[in-house]
């Protein structure tokens, strides 16, 4: 096991605050069990970074002097088409990606579809949408047709681990734990976070409609 493992957590703004609290927050829990787990906030520009519905947090961090780290996780938000096809932001990507593992969680997944990175490759994102919005599954079947697109709580394709959508964002973070920090650690954050979680990954049972 490495003597410690940095995670990188990307954010913008309009990222969803689910996102933080289900990669920031698990990974918080899992230094109690594990301290060689260290977590860096990082932004396009450092500063103020204004979440979904107004909450505010610091990126002490901009893709200029981020420091090194093990696992960069880029999570999901409204405004994940513009970073799709922001230069810096996926130079980025593929830089860290040269020697480091990508991950993303609901909607990061299309931004790292934008920056080439799942070219075929399985992967997943979230599968649901408000009622009359095209579901972000569907619109990357649809904007990256070289992408096989799944139903799964995470995809881990070596280099590149893609998870589903808002809530599932733990099943991946629980995931990295066990891949980076052995599943002994992740086993007991998910014990001590009161959380089911699903180690294999897997696809989504049937949901059945409201009557």
């Amino acid at each position: 096991m490495m003597a410690s493992t940095r995670f990188i957590i990307h954010v913008y703004d309009e990222v969803e605050p689910i996102d933080v609290g289900a990669t920031f927050g698990v990974l918080s829990m899992a230094r109690r069990v594990d301290p060689g787990i260290e977590m860096a906030i990082v932004a396009k520009d450092r500063g103020v970074v204004r979440l979904a519905n107004g909450l505010e947090i610091i990126a002490p961090y901009d893709l200029s002097d981020c420091p090194s780290g093990d696992v960069l996780m880029i999570l999901g938000g409204a405004t994940w088409p513009a970073f799709s096809q922001d230069q810096p932001t996926l130079d980025f990507i593929r830089s860290f990606n040269k020697e480091g593992t990508v991950a993303s969680v609901c909607t990061g997944a299309l931004i790292l579809a934008g920056a080439g990175l799942l070219e075929g490759k399985t992967a997943t994102t979230r599968r649901n949408a408000p009622r009359g919005i095209d579901p972000p599954l569907s619109q990357m079947a649809k904007l990256h047709p070289k992408v096989q697109t799944t139903e799964a709580r995470y995809v881990d394709s070596g280099p590149v681990i893609t998870g589903g959508g808002v809530v599932l964002a733990v099943d991946t973070t629980l995931h990295l734990i066990g891949r980076f920090r052995g599943h002994e650690v992740a086993a007991e954050t998910a014990r001590i976070i009161e959380y089911a979680w699903h180690p294999n990954g897997g696809a989504f049972p049937t949901f059945a409609a409201s009557a």
